[in-house]
């Protein structure tokens, strides 16, 4: 038995889970960066496979957790503010705006967010997740989170455990299943360790 996940269009799902679950897997398939083995990935009642890649990706905007700037100037990149400024000048946070403004720019039908905040500071995050938060109204969006407190208002969250989903429902659903639930699990096991980090501090 494999994956079915259906994403009803201009709502948030979260994909969550363990490390090396399938959740950026799934990302890349709807990207089309690799053709599913069996099945299909299917947008608006046709197989993607259909469409032409580069119309597909027209589509399509992406903002993962490592940021890909392009080989030139930043205001080839996008324009920023300094015209000669290099890569190497930016932070995390920076590159990640830079990004988020691409995908902005780009003005997406559907939007995929591969842990689009895991790399930034909590400075850095709280603006880029503002301004997610903003960008994802009214669009289909795909959201690959590793912080669970990003993805708590999703209009539902699925789990994935080892390619497959193990639960799917709303932030509040997840949490009443209480112990015996994957993503209640995940929850209390990420505030343990929240806690822990900040007694280390």
């Amino acid at each position: 038995m494999g994956l079915s996940l259906e994403v009803d269009s201009r709502t948030t799902v979260a994909l969550v889970g363990k490390s090396g679950s399938g959740k950026s897997s799934i990302i890349s398939l709807i990207e089309r960066f690799y053709d599913p083995l069996k099945g299909s990935v299917v947008i608006d009642g046709v197989d993607i496979k259909s469409y032409n890649l580069r119309a597909l990706r027209s589509h399509i905007a992406l903002v993962s957790q490592e940021p890909t700037l392009f080989a030139g100037t930043i205001h080839e990149n996008i324009i920023y503010g300094k015209e000669k400024a290099t890569e190497a000048e930016l932070s995390g946070g920076q590159k990640q705006r830079i990004n988020l403004a691409r995908a902005i720019l780009k003005n997406p039908a559907i939007l995929l967010l591969d842990e689009a905040t895991s790399a930034l500071d909590s400075r850095s995050e709280s603006l880029v997740q503002d301004a997610l938060e903003k960008m994802m109204i009214g669009r289909t969006c795909v959201v690959v989170a590793h912080r669970l407190s990003t993805i708590q208002k999703a209009d539902s969250i699925a789990v994935i455990d080892n390619g497959r989903i193990a639960e799917k429902g709303s932030h509040s659903e997840l949490l009443a299943r209480g112990e015996k639930g994957s993503y209640y699990s995940l929850v209390r096991l990420q505030r343990c360790h929240t806690t822990e980090t900040k007694q280390e501090k």
